[in-house]
């Protein structure tokens, strides 16, 4: 009896769809990569699903200085993350993101832009 126990769980769990767990992918940013600007009161990032934003990360990198962590807004839509800039000189700035995604896998990247005179 026990063996087929075994036999009807395996052919059970054969026949159930599969999960989808997908990562949170980035759909877009604004300010976009490689993108000049005059200036960016924002960082925006979209992705592709949910993420939990009270536990989710963008640092900023100026051109000539340390990186400092964004404060990130935990409101708005579920699929964006943002956080407001400071003044920004002029130069090429790096944003670093870390965003815990809902399957539970933290997803991670770094674009550039530049702020022109």
């Amino acid at each position: 009896m026990r063996g087929a126990g075994l036999v009807l769980a395996a052919l059970i769990a054969l026949a159930l769809p599969p999960t989808a767990h997908a990562h949170s992918l980035l759909l877009s940013s604004s300010p976009k990569a490689d993108a000049v600007v005059d200036g960016a009161p924002a960082v925006t990032l979209r992705f592709n699903n949910r993420i939990e934003k009270k536990l989710s990360h963008i640092r900023l990198v100026p051109p000539r200085g340390q990186a400092q962590a964004l404060a990130v807004r935990t409101d708005g839509d579920v699929d964006a993350l943002e956080a407001p800039l400071p003044p920004l000189a002029t130069g090429r700035y790096r944003v670093d993101w870390r965003v815990l995604s809902t399957d539970g896998h933290v997803v991670s990247g770094t674009f550039a832009f530049s702020v022109s005179p």
